[in-house]
């Protein structure tokens, strides 16, 4: 039994030895190209949620390529940035038209609550 196990174990490894090795052939496996992304991101529009979760990047032998990582990183930051900036804007305006609002609203209570007129009131008479 211990013979046996000596001779399967020895089958093994040279079965290994010749499939790490090649068989004998002397030609080199040939070079591949590398995978790249086979759905970047849109460049002709904005980066949408569907786009991102689409996202899948290529197999590197020791996990995903760095590079299409960094430029789809590089390129959803730079998208987010000009959002904040545009929401920022966007909110800004809003505050100033809600605050000329509520003034115009305060200044036409005041004209209604004394009843005033800009053709009435003191003065109205000289200006006739």
């Amino acid at each position: 039994m211990f013979l046996f196990l000596v001779v399967a174990l020895a089958v093994v490894v040279a079965a290994v030895t010749l499939a790490v090795v090649g068989g004998g052939e002397s030609a080199p496996l040939p070079e591949v190209a590398p995978e790249r992304l086979q759905d970047p991101l849109p460049e002709d529009r904005p980066v949408s949620g569907a786009d991102v979760e689409s996202l899948r990047f290529p197999l590197a032998p020791r996990g995903y390529r760095m590079a299409d990582v960094d430029d789809a990183l590089g390129r959803l930051a730079a998208e987010l940035a000009e959002r904040d900036a545009r929401i920022a804007d966007l909110e800004s305006a809003l505050a100033g038209a809600r605050a000329a609002a509520a003034h115009v609203h305060q200044v036409h209570d005041v004209h209604q609550v004394h009843d005033v007129r800009p053709d009435q009131g003191e003065g109205a008479e000289e200006r006739r």
